[in-house]
């Protein structure tokens, strides 16, 4: 419903702004929320931005446009003068601003940097020398630092202060005169403490903190594991440099998400949204992996041929060929898809190898004795030999069993030789016991058969 209402939004305010009524226009723009706004935004031309900039102000523009994807947000901003666009950054949050300043040709940022105020500037720029997927690149200069030698009641004035530019103030880091991390108290802990306290004497010296260089994905989990609202970055002394908030926690997880469902299909995971991405882009990131899983796929028909007088002696054969080999590839992709979540999230580990291989097993084998009675029932059906039905049955069981020991250690394995499980293991997985399903069912049928 709300997408519905924005769409009569933006058709009624295109033609108020057509009409000259850029007052009304921008009574109506005022009743949308941020979200809502930035889809109208995306919509419009610069002539109708400008002229909706100029009532709305540039604070209620920021907020809109710092709820659209970075590489949306930089479409957009280019829409504004560069003099608006350096406004419009410098309301938002540095981390926020720093994201659409990436993905803006460097030429562009740089002339859109000049207009702003050098401090701002300054800062986006400091965040742009740590690359985007790490804690650093994540991370807001924006926090509250104070000294341990502080009194609690000075320290509430100076957080008073401090407070409309920090991105969060329920944390309080304590650093020294270099700026190291010393400590962190809560707000809480300050409003419930003695005004004459020292903070040396409120603050918790264990703080959980992630070095600037860090993974994003791995600061994420870090905050969310301890249930912080915000972790610290350090350089490598110690040096305080900023902090990341829940907030930004919830983009990156939704990125990582993002780009591991992506690589579970064997593509390469795209840097912008699907519909903004152009369709050259989205074959360039396929079709390399599908030529890779082309000639992977190859030794299918290699074993069909090695035992193509088989399949002339028994026809019947072939019969089961597309259901165990989808079988088997079906199996392998659930547990693929299973076992790398679970290492994306933590549960499973490299030491847990034997465990995790052992419980899949167990269930493999209920699973192909299910698959075994359901291929015996298949042939009843179809009137076929008991030697070929048995064949069959044996090989779906066999092939769910093979497959469910290849994706079990698949995903680890690949982790342990420092290559992406998710990018190759799905994929992988299909291909190969494609191949290889046929060969263990060949064999099965050379024995039962006499062939």
């Amino acid at each position: 419903m709300r997408l519905q209402s924005t769409h009569v939004d933006t058709r009624h305010l295109r033609e108020l702004l057509a009409d000259g009524n850029t007052a009304a226009a921008a009574e109506l723009a005022f009743a949308l929320t941020p979200t809502e706004l930035a889809d109208l935004l995306v919509r419009l031309g610069p002539t109708e931005l400008a002229l909706l900039e100029s009532h709305l102000g540039t604070e209620r523009i920021a907020d809109a446009v710092a709820e659209l994807d970075p590489s949306e947000a930089a479409r957009l901003l280019v829409r504004f003068s560069r003099a608006e666009a350096a406004d419009i950054l410098e309301e938002m949050e540095p981390d926020d601003a720093t994201d659409v300043v990436e993905e803006l040709g460097e030429g562009e940022a740089e002339h859109i940097l000049a207009e702003m105020r050098s401090a701002d500037a300054e800062e986006i720029r400091e965040l742009l020398a740590y690359p985007p997927q790490t804690a650093g690149g994540r991370m807001t200069p924006d926090f509250v630092a104070i000294s341990p030698g502080l009194t609690v009641a000075a320290a509430m004035r100076l957080i008073r202060a401090q407070a409309p530019d920090a991105e969060t103030i329920y944390y309080v880091y304590v650093t020294d005169r270099y700026n190291r991390l010393q400590g962190v108290v809560s707000l809480r802990d300050l409003v419930l403490a003695e005004p004459r306290q020292l903070i040396a004497d409120v603050m918790r010296r264990q703080v959980i903190h992630v070095p600037a260089a860090a993974d994003q994905e791995q600061a994420a989990r870090l905050l969310l594991d301890h249930n912080l609202l915000a972790l610290p970055v350090v350089d490598y002394q110690g040096r305080l440099l900023g902090v990341i908030t829940i907030d930004d926690v919830a983009d990156v997880l939704e990125e990582e998400a993002t780009e591991d469902i992506e690589k579970l299909g064997g593509s390469q995971p795209l840097e912008e949204p699907y519909l903004s991405a152009s369709m050259f882009q989205i074959f360039r990131k396929r079709i390399v992996w599908l030529l890779v899983l082309f000639l992977a796929a190859t030794q299918t028909s290699t074993v069909i041929s090695i035992f193509s007088l088989e399949l002339e002696h028994v026809v019947a054969l072939s019969f089961f060929i597309p259901l165990l080999i989808g079988t088997g590839g079906n199996v392998g992709s659930q547990i693929v898809t299973t076992v790398v979540r679970a290492m994306a999230v933590g549960e499973v580990r490299f030491t847990h190898l034997w465990r995790v291989l052992g419980r899949e097993l167990v269930i493999c084998l209920v699973v192909g004795l299910v698959m075994a009675a359901a291929t015996m029932i298949r042939a009843g059906t179809m009137n076929l030999d008991l030697g070929i039905a048995v064949s069959a049955a044996l090989a779906a069981l066999f092939i769910v069993l093979w497959a469910g020991s290849v994706a079990a250690m698949l995903p680890m394995v690949l982790r342990r030789l420092g290559l992406d499980p998710a990018v190759m293991s799905a994929p992988l997985i299909t291909t190969f016991v494609d191949g290889t399903g046929l060969l263990i069912y060949f064999l099965i049928a050379r024995a039962v058969l006499n062939l």
